[in-house]
């Protein structure tokens, strides 16, 4: 007797396209992080140095004369307690100290607090081609913020051609060919109180934990292509209800045409995923042909997903019935 099990498989992938292994120390003077009030002490030349490394680092034991503590690619962060220490030592040593830090592989030094920078480290960043900023905000806080910009700019990113929309609560990521009608069932789902977090192009980032995170990016935020309608404000449409900026990716939805004799999954017993930035998935495979409804069989999916993290699988269960029922009969003929 066949038995009717579900497996794992991999139906497509994404490769992982890194768009971003850098950031530079001009970027730190954007909008993104103006609450931090930062600026140019020395190096202006040089804000094309690329910061590497996600974490940042205090240099303290680096200012003590452990160099080997210094890690390349990051940015250090001088708060009063590294201040106060230099200050204790001669002027040749503490010139010293600066120099051998600036010479060192470091993209950009941020002194914070508010409080002046010393002469000799002036003088050692602008000899090294080390900016040197600063800042008015609190040590701690300058540290948080730099961070999580960090850790969002320097995460594997790549960026997929689909839809992606939040039904009940789930990130669901819509893919197909160009006018296989993604927008329009997105559009349907919008109507019935879901909402959009990008259309046509979705950018997606892997963060440490491993969770998939799509947005969208200036000009297209908020906005729809509809063949026969053109660009439509999803916002100004429906209100800020009907957005979302940013989701996790929890299921992926591909459509594509019906094609008569082509063998599709009745079941639902084989599982397979999608693996983009080298994250598995959920996967569905969803033929549309004239008078499916997309919309609606896109809401089912995500019912269905919801239940399957809540440990109940339609699929297996059906076929665990199937089975009893087989067995009984198999059973009762064999008597």
């Amino acid at each position: 007797m066949r038995k009717l099990s579900g497996k794992a498989l991999r139906a497509g992938s994404h490769e992982a396209v890194v768009e971003t292994s850098f950031v530079e120390v001009a970027e730190l003077l954007g909008e993104e992080l103006s609450d931090l009030h930062l600026t140019v002490v020395a190096g202006e030349a040089h804000l094309d140095n690329r910061i590497t490394h996600p974490r940042v680092q205090k240099p303290g034991l680096a200012f003590a004369g452990h160099y080997s503590y210094i890690k390349p690619g990051r940015v250090q962060i001088v708060g009063e307690s590294e201040l106060e220490y230099l200050r204790t030592l001669a002027p040749e040593e503490r010139s010293e100290r600066c120099r051998r830090i600036a010479s060192m592989p470091v993209p950009v030094l941020v002194v914070t607090k508010g409080l002046p920078a010393l002469p000799e480290l002036i003088a050692a960043c602008r000899a090294g081609q080390v900016p040197l900023l600063a800042s008015t905000a609190l040590s701690s806080v300058v540290i948080k913020r730099i961070s999580y910009f960090l850790e969002d700019h320097l995460v594997p990113s790549t960026r997929l051609h689909g839809t992606l929309v939040e039904v009940y609560g789930l990130g669901v990521l819509i893919l197909g060919t160009s006018g296989v009608g993604k927008s329009e069932a997105a559009l349907d789902l919008i109507t019935r109180g879901h909402s959009l977090v990008a259309d046509d192009r979705v950018s997606i980032k892997r963060y440490p934990s491993g969770e998939l995170i799509g947005s969208t990016e200036e000009p297209l935020r908020h906005h729809m292509e509809l063949r026969g309608l053109g660009i439509v404000n999803v916002k100004d449409l429906f209100g800020l209800a009907a957005i979302r900026e940013r989701k996790s990716i929890d299921l992926v939805v591909e459509l594509e045409p019906w094609r008569e004799g082509k063998a599709y999954d009745r079941l639902g017993l084989d599982e397979t995923v999608y693996t983009i930035l080298d994250t598995p998935c959920p996967y569905i495979r969803m033929p549309v042909a004239v008078g499916r409804n997309i919309a609606n069989l896109v809401e089912i999916a995500a019912r269905n997903h919801v239940l399957k993290l809540q440990g109940t699988h339609s699929a297996r269960e059906f076929a665990r019935k199937l089975e009893e029922q087989l067995e009984r009969n198999r059973k009762g003929r064999s008597r």
